[in-house]
């Protein structure tokens, strides 16, 4: 029974990107473009990024559609393509966010692609490895510096720096734990009803 809901059937990964040819390029630039995108569009109807987490959404889907590579290489660029094109995430935090937000994809395709756990389990162990990727980054931070930086300031420790996001990005974090799933099952089933109609 707990195998059933926390494993998937055993199946070959549909999408994995293996970089072998130019559509895995081509979603990844897609992917990366839609991480910066929506920070920038956030801000303009002045939405926080730190509390709606809209970077952190797209490198979660990249994981789980298309596997941990493609998780890494999208976690990697997008808040350095940010930082290059908007200053954003600022140059103190960037480091460390870079880590942050690289962990998630790759341990969200991990978790799908080796372990075969369906995405709402994938997803939150993601969330989990994600943030304690953080607190290491911080925490190396902190001793190369004297300060923990977190993306709302400074704070008087790395854990007080890693709680403070956490506590901040809650509606972020629900709207991911919601919609994430969700859409990672709706693209799956039309690969595989396209995958199906290509075999007939």
């Amino acid at each position: 029974m707990l195998s059933r809901i926390a494993f998937m059937e055993k199946r070959s990964f549909p999408l994995v990107l293996k970089y072998e040819d130019v559509r895995s390029y081509v979603f990844t630039v897609g992917f990366v473009a839609l991480g910066v995108f929506a920070p920038w569009a956030c801000h303009q109807f002045h939405l926080a990024g730190p509390t709606f987490l809209p970077m952190q959404y797209f490198v979660l889907l990249a994981g789980l559609l298309f596997g941990w590579k493609a998780g890494l290489v999208v976690g990697l660029l997008t808040p350095l393509t940010s930082y290059a094109l908007s200053g954003m995430p600022v140059l103190s935090i960037l480091p460390q966010v870079a880590v942050e937000i690289s962990a998630y994809g790759v341990i969200a395709g991990l978790l799908r692609e080796r372990l075969n756990l369906r995405a709402m389990w994938s997803l939150v162990g993601a969330m989990v490895g994600g943030r304690l990727a953080l607190l290491v980054a911080v925490s190396v931070v902190a001793l190369v510096s004297g300060e923990s930086y977190s993306a709302l300031g400074v704070e008087s420790s790395p854990l007080l720096a890693v709680w403070s996001v956490v506590k901040q990005g809650w509606p972020g974090i629900i709207i991911q734990l919601v919609s994430i799933p969700v859409v990672v099952f709706l693209v799956e089933r039309l690969a595989m009803r396209r995958d199906a109609s290509g075999n007939e």
